[in-house]
């Protein structure tokens, strides 16, 4: 792994110094470097994450690290993903615009880049395990799935445009090797960095012994290596979600590559489902049947805006050379159909890929708060095999649960089950 000789992780000491003479970024944050109050925030899986304050502003600070910081230097990590974080935050915000954060400064031998400091926004999961309430949640994330998904493919983009964005992002291979292994395999049998509750083993070693499952999500896994649809988000989760209770932006698009058109929003329902099942350990009785109620209308919300969205870009904005108006309306054909049809197949694999990542949040080495941090490891095993299950019925049997109120169902029976 080649690193920039002049790579240096930067700290609260010296942050001040290597950005302090960047206009872009003295602008906006004001005063004297030397005074600048610079605080270490990062909590997730891989990076260092700074908010750096002044007298006239703040920004966000994020620099890639050479491993993976939750593991330590014993997984070493390339700092390129940073660039190719930095390529997907442009294309985003050029084609969800007002959704991903603007960048004001990139430096590519030192993997970060300064970018919009979003506030008073909080991290979407916090809100959801404290029942807070967030106006358009569904909405927001629908159609960013729906614009980044059409605009990103050659629905939209040129042919020539579209091949040389696959070809850059193809660069960025370790990243999907992260993905392919913590996703779609290491969940289904002992790999070395998985754990689980203890409790939920019973539930955990059936799903295993499952051939025809296993294979189901292979298969998912070869279209998602082999498929170059559009640009994802590829890791669309509620900590890659900020949001205050009327305004949602979107995050961390570190795990970008090309793939299906299905996967970011199949991954960002899984995570609402996640939330739901979940809320038995975070919610008085009085209040839980309602705000669980509230998080099944964001994942109706999310599908019907992503659709609505999509038919809307479809009538719009169709210039590549897929499904071209020469072929239909200037033959006195619709394309309507033809739209539903690839709606169809979309909404499909989102819900076996909404499955798959059910699992591994659970059964893989990077798990959710929302289960985690219930300490009564019998009822968080006891909610998390209500969701194991119902991520298996979503692989194994997708098509049955298409249509939104069969979907609902299938999330209340499990609500009620009990399976330990």
């Amino acid at each position: 792994m080649e690193i920039d000789q002049d790579y240096r992780a930067l700290g609260v000491d010296t942050l001040s110094q290597r950005l302090g003479g960047v206009e872009a970024v003295a602008s906006r944050v004001g005063g004297e470097p030397a005074s600048w109050e610079i605080r270490e925030v990062g909590d997730g899986n891989l990076n260092l994450v700074f908010i750096v304050s002044g007298d006239v502003g703040s920004v966000v600070v994020k620099q890639a690290l050479p491993y993976v910081r939750m593991v330590g230097e014993s997984w070493p990590l390339p700092i390129y993903r940073a660039h190719f974080e930095y390529y997907a935050l442009v294309r985003q915000a050029k084609r969800a615009p007002g959704i991903a954060p603007e960048v004001y400064y990139f430096d590519k031998p030192q993997a970060l880049f300064v970018m919009e400091y979003l506030y008073p926004h909080t991290i979407l999961r916090r809100k959801l395990i404290n029942g807070e309430r967030v106006a358009q949640l569904g909405e927001t994330i629908g159609q960013f799935c729906a614009r980044t998904a059409f605009r990103g493919s050659e629905l939209s983009l040129s042919s020539p445009e579209k091949k040389q964005d696959v070809g850059l992002f193809s660069g960025n291979v370790a990243i999907p090797a992260i993905t392919e292994s913590l996703v779609f395999t290491d969940p289904y049998y002992g790999a070395e960095m998985n754990h689980h509750t203890p409790e939920l083993s019973p539930v955990v070693d059936e799903l295993r012994r499952n051939a025809r499952l296993k294979a189901k999500v292979q298969r998912l896994l070869m279209k998602f290596t082999a498929n170059t649809e559009t640009m994802l988000h590829g890791d669309l989760h509620a900590g890659s979600i900020m949001a205050t209770d009327t305004d949602v932006r979107v995050i961390d698009p570190e795990f970008s590559q090309y793939g299906p058109m299905a996967f970011d929003l199949g991954m960002a329902v899984a995570n609402f489902l996640m939330a739901y099942f979940s809320q038995p350990a975070h919610r008085e009785e009085g209040e839980l049947d309602e705000y669980q109620a509230w998080i099944i209308e964001v994942i109706e919300a999310c599908f019907n805006h992503f659709d609505a969205e999509f038919r809307h870009l479809w009538q719009t904005e169709r210039t590549g050379i897929l499904f071209p108006k020469s072929l239909f309306e200037e033959q006195g054909n619709s394309a309507d159909d033809a739209c539903d049809a690839l709606l169809d197949e979309i909404r499909l694999d989102a819900l076996a890929y909404c499955g798959i990542e059910m699992h591994r949040r659970v059964l893989s080495l990077a798990h959710n708060a929302d289960f985690e941090e219930i300490e009564d490891t019998a009822l968080r095993a006891k909610l998390e095999a209500r969701n194991v299950l119902m991520g298996q019925t979503l692989i194994l049997e997708p098509e049955v649960y298409c249509d939104l109120n069969a979907l609902a169902d299938l999330a209340r029976a499990y609500n009620q089950q009990e399976v330990l």
